[in-house]
């Protein structure tokens, strides 16, 4: 156990040793973003909700699964990060919050759960804050410590190399930072761990950041895609490859696409999926997801699929008090649901949205084997079903269905 007095330097690892055939598994691993498209994502803390604010009864810590240590291995690459931190959106974003709310850190216990390489724990040291524990599952908590040092803040940034689940931090805090989502907001499940840390330290009244975050869902019109990838085979140098078509369309859309889309790609108003506020989420409602949605196209085109993203406000504690359940603001716009964004000048947003600018988060777009010809005014309806997969709960299962001009369609996919 690590308390607020008599730790050492900063970095205390809180790893079990691994099995050898369990280590060699891990050798061959790639990550889970690379499965997605080329490049990495972050290092993650797996999930496991305890009863709130009971630390001294909290049931026993999940076991590390086989999944999550491969998973945690993965995203010990440099490369990873890197990628996150040039996201000047993102990065910058996280800072301007973090000193936005400066009056809430300053001189106040902070936890960084998955905090990577360490900056928004060097943010908030820089900001005043009493003491930050930096915690993260994967080595690259070990890189996390050398630069804490190098920037002589081992006095005030403990690094906690280790999952949320087994890590110890013997006090309440009064703020949990994370940059936790993935795409379509909750691939990864790592939210699951910022709800474990809410529940096991942080006060009543605390601050997260960020406060809460919403998916939305749009169709979408991509010709240029669907003639790169599928109509290309239609005549290639003089040669009728057309055969070749229903194999490309499996390979090209069986399973979600991470690209980036503009706004003039969308068709509609969005929707909706789920709006999660970060305070009173609970475990559970992570693991199935439905929602029920009706588009009106606003133009005549190919519906080529459905965009998703995502974008999360940073409120500060009066306006989002912990523990106290603030419903989302939704306008019903032709049948479509548009949240109500905050006053920019009460919270900072960080939006994925295709109208704004790239991230490399980018969208999620899941495309159908065949477009569907919509004209302006046309009904998009149908619903759609994300659920944790029972393989591995960081995977996220998709099933769509949607119907338009009396046809009916259901698509099926995971995002691995």
């Amino acid at each position: 156990m690590y308390s607020s007095m008599g730790y050492s330097n900063g970095y205390h690892n809180h790893q079990q040793q691994q099995p050898q055939q369990q280590q060699e598994r891990m050798g061959g691993i790639t990550s889970q973003r690379e499965r997605v498209r080329r490049g990495g994502r972050r290092s993650r803390d797996s999930l496991r909700v305890s009863e709130h604010q009971q630390q001294n009864e909290r049931k026993p810590a999940t076991p590390c699964t086989d999944f999550d240590v491969a998973y945690f291995h993965s995203y010990a690459h440099v490369g990873i990060h890197e990628e996150m931190i040039k996201d000047r959106v993102r990065t910058e974003t996280y800072r301007a919050a973090i000193m936005q709310n400066q009056s809430s850190i300053e001189g106040k216990v902070v936890v960084d759960v998955g905090c990577g390489t360490g900056i928004l724990s060097i943010f908030c040291a820089q900001a005043g804050a009493k003491r930050v524990y930096a915690v993260d599952a994967s080595d690259i908590a070990v890189q996390a410590n050398e630069v804490v040092k190098a920037n002589n803040l081992s006095d005030k940034v403990i690094v906690l190399h280790g999952r949320v689940e087994d890590v110890e931090i013997d006090e309440e805090v009064d703020v949990i930072i994370s940059e936790w989502m993935g795409y379509m907001l909750l691939y990864e499940s790592m939210l699951g761990s910022v709800i474990t840390a809410r529940d096991r330290w942080l006060k009543r009244g605390g601050l997260i950041l960020p406060s809460n975050a919403t998916l939305y869902m749009a169709p979408v019109t991509h010709p240029d895609r669907y003639n790169e990838s599928i109509d290309f085979w239609r005549n290639v140098y003089g040669i009728d490859m057309s055969a070749m078509m229903p194999l490309a369309k499996q390979c090209a859309f069986e399973e979600p696409s991470v690209e980036t889309i503009t706004g003039e790609n969308v068709l509609t108003w969005p929707h909706v999926v789920k709006h999660v506020d970060c305070y009173t989420i609970q475990i559970h409602e992570l693991e199935s997801i439905a929602t029920a949605f009706k588009f009106k196209s606003m133009m005549r085109a190919p519906l080529h699929g459905f965009a998703f993203w995502f974008d999360v406000e940073f409120s500060g504690p009066a306006l989002y008090p912990a523990n106290n359940h603030i419903p989302s603001v939704v306008h019903q716009i032709d049948g479509c649901q548009k949240k109500k964004r905050a006053n920019p000048n009460e919270a900072l947003v960080l939006s994925t949205a295709p109208e704004d600018p790239p991230t490399h988060w980018q969208q999620t777009l899941i495309y159908f084997y065949d477009p569907i010809e919509v004209e302006q005014d046309q009904l998009i309806e149908g619903s759609l079903v994300l659920s944790q997969s029972k393989e591995n709960a960081r995977f996220m299962n998709i099933h769509l269905e949607y119907a338009s001009g009396g046809r009916s369609f259901v698509k099926e996919s995971v995002m691995r």
